[in-house]
């Protein structure tokens, strides 16, 4: 129960695997805009307070895996990280923009994946929940027969 995290009236533990990539997928975060890309997305989780677990920063996409609370969206979390990005991205390499013009660095969609406790444990854990409940119900009419 340690890597439960809470809330005023939540305890939650809500972990995302995210990949996104670069617009036409051009394998283009090599170097010094490897490096941006990192920087820039670890600082904006830090600004935000979201917890990266993991982060890979690949030449053709990002695998990120990030804790996020239950009262934030993950549309609303992923659109921010890669607007703010992107527009770190293009005023540090001004040449990026003939690249990609308009102003979209990264592609529109995103893959995510939520990670949490192993599902045959939960189901065990629910089955055991209605046994249990069960039975409390057999003790209590045997209370009062």
């Amino acid at each position: 129960m340690a890597r439960l995290k809470k809330l005023s009236h939540t305890v939650y533990e809500c972990k995302y695997h995210v990949v996104w990539l670069p617009k036409y997928r051009y394998r283009v975060m090599t170097g010094d805009i490897r490096s941006c890309v990192n920087n820039t997305i670890r600082r904006l989780c830090d600004w935000k307070k979201l917890e990266i677990l993991e982060m890979n920063v690949m030449p053709e996409h990002l695998h990120i895996i990030l804790e996020i609370a239950p009262n934030r969206r993950v549309s609303e979390v992923i659109g921010f990280l890669k607007g703010k990005s992107a527009l770190a991205i293009f005023k540090k390499f001004p040449v990026m923009r003939k690249k990609y013009w308009g102003m979209h660095y990264w592609s529109p969609g995103y893959c995510v994946s939520t990670i949490g406790y192993n599902e045959e444990d939960i189901r065990n854990y629910v089955r055991w929940q209605q046994q249990r409940d069960q039975e409390n119900d057999n003790s209590q009419t045997n209370l009062f027969e």
